[in-house]
């Protein structure tokens, strides 16, 4: 194999992940495609730029939950006559579930904003360079 085909097969499997996880659609006719890849391959590393937000952590949602579920239920309990002890275990079992729940909604929501704006950055960044972006 000589070395420009060489070189140009390195180059495609270095950028391979970066144009499948792109997922822009590019009108690439009558264009250069050693400077289209090169520019897929800058857009992206500006994309890889944006900082990740991450939801509050499991053990702080599961806390928070649990001690409220707790004091409802302790609540319920002294209002219906009882103890309240009961229904503070029931309730803080309740609250460590809702909070294993909303930390896993809160980590679902921020992976795809924050994949949504690397697809915002992508687009911006190719179109900037002239390239017409089909989706």
């Amino acid at each position: 194999m000589n070395k420009p085909r060489l070189q140009l097969v390195a180059a495609m499997v270095l950028l391979l992940p970066s144009i499948l996880q792109a997922n822009i659609i590019v009108d690439t006719k009558d264009v250069d495609q050693q400077k289209y890849h090169a520019d897929l391959y800058e857009c992206e590393q500006l994309s890889h730029q944006l900082e990740q937000q991450s939801g509050d952590s499991l053990g702080h949602d599961i806390v928070g939950s649990t001690a409220k579920g707790a004091a409802l239920g302790a609540a319920g309990g002294a209002i219906s006559g009882g103890s309240g002890s009961k229904g503070a275990k029931v309730g803080a079992g309740i609250g460590l579930i809702g909070g294993a729940l909303k930390h896993g909604a809160e980590k679902r929501q921020a992976e795809q904003q924050y994949q949504q704006q690397q697809q915002s950055v992508m687009r911006n960044c190719m179109e900037g360079r002239g390239y017409s972006v089909l989706n």
